[in-house]
């Protein structure tokens, strides 16, 4: 199965750091937002990875170059002006060659794996939701006992920005234009095609500088635990 990582947003939220630099290059942990997407997905046996770019888009293949590093083929698709989620996926669609793919945003960090991904969906889609953070109290879509997942319901969760598709979602889909994901998810849940699983493990959506740094300090907070716990 092959990968496409969401990376051509501007981050309007989060200037001033997006603005000499797209936000997938900002560093967690020291480590570049995207890198820790090609390491999952390379992890789970995925070598085939394709990119989306668009603000500042030349930086990305700049430092990443052809993925040989972590062991994984790189693939760009550049969109002069960004083509949203649901555009940008159909723009590059012929990548994978008629056979479902994993989707993730650039903009998310997540110890999730990937491995539970690679089966084939039993619908036309299949979106990972978590907990509803602070930002997004009152979700996305209801998770039913059956898995499906449908628009309304008495609870929801957020959608976290990883999920697994069939081409066919986004054929017919106007070409070149920009299109999000959000409206073609909603119509496949009326045709009951989209199912989901809900992960309670970590997960944060690095949507402002704050979250950025909170990410951080988090990552500082865990490495003074073990510390700590290594003398006891």
């Amino acid at each position: 199965m092959k990968a496409m990582i969401l990376a051509a947003g501007r981050g309007e939220r989060m200037r001033p750091l997006t603005d000499r630099h797209p936000k997938p290059l900002l560093k967690v942990d020291g480590k570049a937002l995207i890198e820790w997407h090609i390491e999952a997905l390379k992890e789970a046996g995925i070598k085939d990875i394709l990119i989306n770019t668009s603000w500042l888009g030349d930086q990305i293949p700049e430092y990443l170059g052809d993925g040989a590093y972590w062991g994984v083929e790189l693939t760009f698709s550049h969109e002069p002006k960004a083509l949203e989620t649901a555009g940008g996926i159909r723009k590059a669609l012929e990548f994978f060659d008629g056979e479902p793919f994993i989707v993730v945003n650039g903009d998310v960090w997540t110890d999730f794996s990937y491995k539970g991904l690679l089966k084939q969906p039993s619908k036309l889609a299949h979106i990972v939701m978590v907990p509803n953070p602070d930002h997004n109290p009152e979700g996305d879509f209801h998770l039913r006992d059956d898995g499906l997942v449908i628009a309304e319901g008495d609870s929801k969760y957020t959608f976290s920005g990883v999920g697994v598709y069939r081409p066919e979602v986004f054929e017919d889909l106007p070409g070149d234009e920009a299109y999000p994901l959000a409206p073609v998810l909603k119509e496949l849940m009326v045709e009951a095609e989209v199912t989901g699983e809900l992960f309670n493990g970590r997960w944060h959506d690095i949507g402002t500088p704050e979250r950025l740094e909170a990410l951080n300090l988090s990552f500082q907070r865990r490495i003074k635990t073990i510390e700590y716990d290594g003398k006891l």
